[in-house]
């Protein structure tokens, strides 16, 4: 049995919705002909009841939700973008969202929307029916929903907010661009590196024993260290690296941890200035496409500091909201915690003084987007040669570990 979503209108003109377990789509169109019903819509449910309430498919089902991912910042811009065409061209909310629900891939994502059309359906205006999606709908979309229905500007706010999101994932995209190399490097050589050691090395020692070969004293080195890698002692320092990496999770999900890594982070070289140009950029566009939208200026501050990346923002933005509370200016209050670039605190004053401090926190985060993009461009050409380097001396080294004792060979032929 498959279960089926119906939506149909009342004689009353109210428009509701229900749930229909039928063996197939004939079979459900059949049934509401019997019940005198006429839809407006009629869309198969991923699960059907049937299955949810047995214990295997419970189970299957929670196992499943468990792999699920939450949506991605594009999949979210394309909602945001997508709803925005289609109420902005007059469809009525709630066709609007089962139009994108049918559209939908995201399993995750395909039960939000599900969940949001009964309960506007209902009467829920569409950011109440959003809140109880946390994982899918974060709480800058909602707030940017809620303020775009109260000023009766949804679709302008949608666009605003498809816009933002799709800026943020282009800088996340920058970050990963400028990140995943040298790290994909970096285990490329290490993993040359092993496989040399432990494959290759051994089978020249066995050459040069049978040679009577005296070994140099940095190929005996890399001999004892093939053999070391050989025996037990590689699961040994394969444990310890797992061991490593799991407290370093712990560490960071703990929050002083969290805060000693993220302001270690902005201390790195090169690093540091891309994180800090990225947060500045974040900020910037996110508190101008939240001003522009009607949120309030406290809301706004506590809406940017549970989505800051970095904790040490987080607590800047958080401290700057108690100050703002009692009358400070936002520019002064930023200021005085040292974390946003003097340029743009400057910047922001001045749009504080003008009355046009949204137009001024777009130009910060137009100007600190192509500062990301050059940073993030130069990182990767100055790690590039290094890498190179790196892997070479890796081949190298193996390379100068066997050819070594050959001299010892050929002088014994002689």
């Amino acid at each position: 049995m498959t279960a089926f979503t119906v939506s149909y209108t009342t004689r009353a003109g109210k428009t509701k919705m229900l749930t229909l377990e039928a063996k197939s789509l004939a079979d459900a169109r059949r049934t509401l002909r019997r019940r005198g019903i006429s839809y407006n819509n009629l869309s198969r449910q991923q699960d059907s009841p049937a299955r949810k309430n047995t214990p295997a498919g419970d189970s299957t089902r929670r196992w499943n939700q468990f792999l699920e991912n939450p949506p991605s910042v594009k999949e979210k811009a394309i909602f945001a973008n997508k709803l925005a065409t289609l109420v902005n061209a007059g469809v009525p909310i709630l066709r609007s969202i089962e139009l994108i629900y049918r559209q939908q891939k995201s399993a995750m994502f395909r039960r939000a929307l599900a969940g949001i059309i009964i309960e506007v359906n209902q009467g829920e205006n569409l950011a109440g029916s959003m809140r109880r999606w946390p994982k899918v709908f974060d709480k800058l979309s909602i707030a940017m929903v809620e303020a775009g229905e109260a000023g009766g500007v949804l679709d302008e706010t949608l666009k605003r907010l498809a816009k933002l999101l799709e800026d943020n994932a282009k800088l996340q995209n920058q970050i990963r661009s400028a990140l995943s190399y040298p790290v994909t490097v970096f285990v490329i050589a290490i993993l040359v590196f092993l496989g040399m050691t432990i494959f290759i090395i051994p089978t020249f020692a066995g050459i040069f024993e049978q040679l009577g070969a005296d070994l140099p004293l940095f190929t005996q080195m890399m001999v004892n260290l093939s053999n070391l890698l050989r025996s037990g002692f590689s699961l040994v320092l394969l444990g310890l690296l797992f061991m490593s990496i799991y407290g370093l999770k712990i560490l960071y999900d703990n929050p002083s941890g969290r805060r000693k890594i993220d302001q270690l982070l902005l201390k790195l070289p090169l690093f540091g200035d891309l994180i800090q140009k990225t947060a500045t950029a974040q900020f910037s566009r996110t508190l101008a496409s939240l001003s522009k939208a009607g949120v309030p200026i406290m809301m706004a501050l506590e809406i940017l500091t549970e989505t800051a990346s970095n904790t040490i923002f987080a607590d800047a933005i958080n401290a700057s909201r108690v100050d703002v509370s009692e009358g400070v200016p936002l520019s002064r209050a930023l200021a005085i915690k040292n974390v946003f670039p003097d340029l743009a605190i400057s910047m922001l004053i001045v749009g504080e003084e003008t009355g046009n401090m949204d137009t001024m926190l777009s130009k910060v985060a137009d100007f600190y987007e192509d500062e990301v993009t050059s940073t993030a461009k130069i990182l990767t050409s100055l790690i590039e040669p290094f890498m190179i380097v790196l892997v070479g001396g890796i081949v190298a080294s193996i390379l100068v570990a066997m050819y070594l004792p050959m001299f010892s060979v050929f002088d014994k032929i002689r």
